[in-house]
């Protein structure tokens, strides 16, 4: 891994600022609001950032614009993660061979790295691959698709990018308890990482893999609906995390010829509070590294795909070593799991 980096839209929310909006967009249709709204707090985030100002949530939006927003606002996203993970690595936008691009919180046709080639500089000839549907899991399996390209292709090099814009599918016009706790937890971000066969001095991704649990479809992932994408996620996440996520875990690390304990560090997606608290659970004895997802998740939310790059790049920049554990739950209900040398 040549070089890791995000980005951030310019649109801070303060969660007391946002819990007052949520309560004047749904305490009038709600019996329920009060005994709702401490989730707020509960979510152990203090400030996001979005790609419209508040006020723009408050009124309903259909699914043309909010794919106009999507793809404007996704496409700077990209620009500003690539160009730096690009400078940080000393690689110029025509050495990039191929290009690996992940969301689930918007669609676009030509697809977001086809429109930054001309953009950004990209050769004619770079290879694409865009990847939908992942959601939170994207962040890492969607790293792992990268560095299978990187393996394929040695010496080329491949430039991995996630960007998710969750504020985009908010839903004023539905006073739901689903739509409320979004609100307090969904945040905007993206990504970029430079992978190389044979580069040197960097992180090294090792070995993934990732696990699809039978009988949890409706787990979470999206509605499709006139006005766009509804959220769908069920609260059994934290205990499906407790009774399932160890078997396969340690399943993973005894085909890689090691145990838990002798991990340095978790690389871990900021899926909210009670899903860092069912990871810490299960993750012991190590927790080298949760200090760093709560931070993300403090200061930035829930980003969906692009948190756990957030996390990774934290680490690097505190100088963590030693093998990692990266780790991201998403749709299907599915776990990506892949190990990263610093």
């Amino acid at each position: 891994m040549l070089s890791v980096a995000t980005a951030l839209p310019p649109h801070r929310l303060d969660q007391e600022a946002t819990l007052a909006a949520a309560r004047a967009v749904f305490g009038p249709r709600m019996r329920d609001f009060d005994r709702l709204a401490p989730v707020f707090a509960n979510t152990g985030i203090e400030t996001r950032r979005a790609v419209r100002p508040i006020d723009w949530y408050r009124e309903p939006r259909g699914w043309a614009e909010r794919a106009a927003v999507f793809n404007d606002a996704a496409l700077a996203l990209l620009e500003e993660a690539a160009g730096e993970a690009l400078d940080r690595a000393g690689v110029a936008p025509g050495e990039v061979d191929a290009i690996v691009c992940v969301t689930t919180t918007g669609i676009a046709t030509p697809s977001l790295e086809a429109l930054l080639i001309d953009r950004m500089g990209f050769r004619p000839d770079v290879v694409r691959l865009p990847v939908f549907g992942l959601g939170c899991a994207g962040g890492v399996l969607g790293l792992l698709r990268a560095g299978m390209m990187a393996r394929a292709m040695p010496g080329r090099t491949v430039l991995f990018l996630v960007v998710e814009l969750c504020t985009l599918a908010h839903r004023p016009e539905e006073a739901t308890p689903t739509n409320v706790v979004a609100s307090a937890l969904f945040a905007d971000g993206a990504a970029a990482a430079l992978l190389r066969l044979d580069g040197e001095g960097g992180p090294t991704l090792g070995a993934g893999a990732e696990h699809t649990w039978p009988g949890t479809r409706d787990v979470m992932g999206w509605r499709i609906e006139d006005a766009g994408f509804g959220v769908v996620f069920s609260q059994d996440i934290p205990e499906l995390i407790r009774t399932r996520l160890a078997q396969v875990l340690d399943d993973f690390l005894r085909r890689e010829g090691m145990a838990r304990a002798e991990l340095a560090g978790l690389v871990c997606h900021t899926g909210g509070a009670k899903v860092l608290h069912a990871l810490t659970d299960v993750l012991a004895p190590v927790s080298e590294g949760m200090e760093d997802a709560w931070a993300v998740l403090r200061d930035c939310g829930n980003m969906s795909a692009a948190s756990v790059l957030f996390v990774l790049e934290r680490r690097m920049l505190a100088g963590a070593k030693g093998r990692q554990l990266m780790l991201a739950l998403g749709p299907g209900f599915t776990a990506g799991l892949a190990l990263v040398d610093l």
